[in-house]
């Protein structure tokens, strides 16, 4: 550690938290209300880094005294507080008699150290006490676990007593426990992102990105570990024609840190720790069959394996180290005692890789092993990934070898390791010359692109891949096609996607999917282009081609022709489809994205609490998946939701959970989500300015999405209209009028009214266009937009001086949003209702969250007037069953009728 140093040498990621919390241990002391902290954490975790942020970001007035424990000192008392103390030496000398008696050998200027512990103690604690009444005080004691046991008992005796003093005390111990008595602040693992952003500035920017990910999982959060694999790298390895390390450098201090506890252990708990280091699934039951348990207790006690239940483990990083500093021989051993005792049939897999992995040369006999082995396992992809690596490596024909390392990256992707996936296909690309493979291969590369990285690049390899299918399989032609499209729709490059478009309609593909996709990205072409009479044509065709396909994509697709198309409802029935398709071809890669078009048909019905349950399963599923894309539109479809209800801090908390992968992969429709949420929020807090400023970055920035844009603009209109902007509004709104009217979409259409209503320069022609837009809004599930319409109606009447009138439109606003848990839009309604002079208490909630979602479906259609029997026709239930959900509904909202449910909700 290096006291003193620059606040640009100690600047550190990912630890906002944990600087926080020095900040405020250094502030207190200032004012007299000293403390202590102990940062506690594994080896490499980056204790001695927050220590010196925390000298380096103590203010000017603060004196600071620091000590480092060192083995060689760690049995010879007082070798740290001798350190410590020399500082205040002279201080010392001019101490009361009896504490510079006390002090005196500590600081080398008597014989042996003779008073009693308490007296020598507390000469210490006033010591600093003294020093802190002339200047703050800041007392840094990194590796605290080596300092000699006297040194640490003075210090955290004086750390005991400090609070009425100008002194901090920050000590950092590798492990879990810090001195007793002292509050812990631990150190977590560093989190993907921040790790991400200290390599880059490690490699001044060098690193590709595939290795830096690769580097990030191996470092398993371990600052230090990353600061040495970075210092290792070779030329041939950041150009990417080497392959990336497996483990830490050699001379890497952690790794050495490994070494010396391996092998200081009894030989008996070595095999123990070599047998875990050479297998990651390794139970106890098959480790006490390889070897005898008897030191066990002392493998444990070293930290290097843990024994959890019936698992066994190993951190990572030890894994690694141990592994890489093992003997070939000592390797051999491990694999061969493993391949005896891995005797069950589901193990056959991984019995067959340790038999492999004492094989230095190819060999095609135990490569087909490898491969039936591989094809024979149920449920574990990553297993069998590794499986097809090992009988690929092993294979010699170059077309077999092609074929084994896809079978691994498919495996791969599908067990949620788009890194391995990537670093699987990477020797196949030289050696994938025959249409059929290669259009295999640019298609699981261009998929993983797509859901976890770069859609730009995406775009331009799933359309390489069409055109190789396009020789062998039409309908996998197609349908790559279409994901090469909305790849460039998701990176916000619609030239692009009007580009695969027109490839699509040239290429000559048959069959009802490739009939469905051509219909569809021609549909979508047109309506980016303005044409929406032609995009409604061709889209219809889509729609109705849907009908005869029973693929999981095409019927993904297929809903984002229907959302264009407005027809809601029927693209949460495609969607549904999509959804119960993938899962029942067992699809875990296509799960996450068929859930997102579900949520985003949700969100368009107006149904937020199933939107958002829905986007949570699935932002669940996208990072088991390994697909950040996916994950991203998940989380931008619950930040909507609740910045449609005007939450912010909930907004902003979701947003901040994307920004990083919209940055880093250039998502333009998450960020384009994102600047729409923004800029609800700021029309619920009344800030139109700030809403229209955001709204603007839909189009001509980085963040533009002209197709988000277009879904915004009742809102952009709103906020132009608020600003004293009218213009700006009219040219926005006669395109969306247009194409809302050519949906039919009673939704859209509303919309579309309401924004008419609030350009209307006149009473009466306002007045027409509001109530038209209610009434349209009874023929849709869109509650939450009645309500915004209601408000802005009410507004209207009341600054028409019509209050009456007003106020039955300000109240059904306010009962609304107080439904769905609005509250800034529920005070905005009470406040206007409160202006139209009808006083207002403070209003009550009612919990959606609480109803499930049929029965949030039922409760919707009985408060749009439905009976029970329409309602089951509508749902495919009985009217039995729906009178049983409504009973319930009456139940969990504490309500006695339909009446009362009628006012609830509509």
């Amino acid at each position: 550690m290096t006291l003193g140093t620059t606040p640009e040498e100690t600047a550190l990621y990912g630890r906002d938290r944990e600087l926080a919390a020095l900040r405020g241990l250094l502030d207190r002391a200032r004012t007299g209300q000293g403390g202590a902290l102990a940062v506690v954490g594994p080896p490499g975790i980056g204790r001695t880094s927050l220590l010196d942020a925390a000298a380096a970001q103590a203010p000017p007035r603060f004196r600071t005294l620091g000590a480092r424990g060192i083995p060689q000192e760690a049995a010879v008392p007082y070798a740290g507080l001798h350190r410590l103390l020399r500082p205040l030496a002279d201080p010392a000398r001019r101490s009361p008699a009896g504490r510079r008696d006390a002090l005196a050998p500590l600081l080398g200027h008597g014989g042996a150290v003779t008073a009693p512990r308490f007296t020598l103690f507390t000469a210490v604690y006033e010591l600093l006490a003294e020093a802190a009444a002339a200047r703050p005080l800041l007392c840094v004691v990194d590796d605290a676990h080596l300092l000699d046991a006297v040194s640490l008992d003075a210090l955290t005796y004086a750390a005991r007593r400090v609070r009425g003093d100008r002194i901090a005390m920050v000590f950092a111990v590798c492990g879990d426990e810090g001195p007793a008595d002292v509050p812990r602040l631990v150190l977590p693992p560093l989190d993907d992102a921040a790790a991400l952003r200290l390599l880059d500035r490690l490699t001044r920017g060098l690193i590709r990105e595939d290795l830096a990910e690769e580097l990030v999982e191996l470092a398993a959060g371990r600052p230090l570990a990353l600061v040495e694999l970075a210092e290792a790298l070779t030329p041939e390895q950041l150009a990417g024609t080497a392959a990336p390390p497996r483990a830490l450098p050699a001379r890497s201090r952690l790794r050495a840190l490994y070494r010396q506890r391996y092998l200081t252990l009894p030989t008996g708990a070595r095999r123990l720790v070599l047998l875990a280091a050479a297998d990651d699934r390794l139970d106890l039951d098959a480790l006490a069959r390889a070897a005898d348990l008897a030191d066990l207790d002392a493998a444990r006690a070293s930290g290097l394996l843990r024994v959890d239940g019936d698992a066994v483990a190993m951190p990572p990083l030890a894994r690694s180290s141990v592994y890489a500093d093992a003997s070939p021989l000592e390797r051999r051993w491990a694999h061969a005692r493993l391949a005896d005792v891995l005797d069950r049939e589901e193990q056959r897999a991984r019995r067959a890789r340790h038999r492999a992995a004492a094989v230095e040369h190819p060999d095609d006999a135990l490569a087909d092993e490898l491969a039936e082995a591989a094809s024979r396992v149920r449920g574990d992809r990553l297993d069998a990934s590794r499986t097809w690596q090992r009988a690929a490596e092993l294979t010699t024909d170059l077309d077999l070898k092609a074929d084994r390392y896809v079978r691994a990256a498919a495996d791969a992707w599908r067990a949620g390791r788009p890194r391995r996936a990537r670093a699987m296909l990477r020797p196949v690309l030289p050696c994938a010359d025959a249409p059929e493979r290669l259009g295999r291969v640019r298609l699981l590369q261009g998929e993983i692109e797509l859901y976890d990285g770069s859609p730009a690049i995406a775009a331009g390899i799933l359309r390489e891949a069409a055109d190789h299918l396009a020789e062998t399989d039409h309908a996998a032609a197609a349908t790559t096609l279409m994901k090469a499209a909305h790849a460039a729709e998701s990176g916000g490059d619609l030239h692009s996607f009007v580009a695969v478009a027109d490839h699509a309609a040239a290429a000559s593909l048959d069959g009802p999917v490739a009939e469905l996709a051509s219909a569809h990205l021609t549909g979508l072409a047109a309506a980016f282009r303005g044409r929406h009479g032609t995009a409604s044509r061709h889209l219809a065709t889509a729609l109705d081609l849907a009908d005869k396909v029973d693929d999981g994509t095409a019927l993904m697709y297929a809903t984002y022709a229907a959302i264009v198309c407005g027809d809601e409802r029927r693209a949460h029935e495609l969607a549904a489809r999509a959804v119960a398709r993938v899962r029942c071809g067992g699809d875990p890669v296509q799960e996450p994205q068929a859930l997102a078009m579900l949520a985003h048909t949700e969100l368009f019905l107006g149904r937020y609490t199933a939107a958002t349950a829905i986007a949570q399963e699935g932002l669940h599923l996208a990072r088991a998946a390994g697909q950040r894309n996916v994950a991203a539109d998940h989380l931008a479809t619950i930040a909507l939701v609740t910045a449609f209800r005007g939450d912010r801090a909930a907004t902003l908390r979701h947003l901040d959970g994307l920004t990083e992968t919209v940055g880093r992969h250039g998502l333009a429709r998450p960020a384009a989500y994102g600047s729409w949420a923004l800029a609800c929020l700021d029309l619920a807090d009344d800030r139109p300015g700030d809403a229209l400023a955001r709204l603007r970055l839909l189009t001509g920035t980085d963040s533009a999405h002209p197709a988000v844009a277009v879904m915004a603009t009742a809102h952009l209109v709103e906020a132009a209209v608020r600003c004293g902007r009218p213009d700006e509004a009219r040219r926005v709104c006669e395109p969306y009028d247009r194409w809302a009217h050519g949906t039919g979409s009673p939704g859209l259409r509303a919309l579309a009214l309401r924004c008419r209503a609030l350009l209307a320069d006149d009473e009466d022609t306002a007045t027409r266009h509001f109530e038209e837009a209610l009434r349209l809004h009874g023929h849709c599930d869109a509650t939450f937009e009645l309500a915004r319409t209601e408000l802005l109606y009410g507004h209207r009447l009341r600054r028409d001086r019509r209050p009456r009138e007003a106020r039955g439109h300000l109240r059904a606003a306010m009962q609304i949003f107080d439904a769905y848990d609005a509250e800034t839009w529920a005070e905005r309604a009470r406040a206007e209702l409160r202006a139209a002079g009808e006083a207002v208490d403070g209003g009550g909630t009612v919990d959606l969250d609480r109803l499930t979602a049929q029965q949030l479906q039922i409760a919707r259609l009985v408060a749009a007037g439905a009976t029970n029997r329409e309602i089951a026709a509508r749902l495919t239930l009985s009217p039995r069953t729906v009178d049983h959900h409504l009973r319930n509904v009456f139940t969990r909202l504490g309500i006695r009728s339909r009446v009362e449910l009628a006012r609830l909700l509509t």
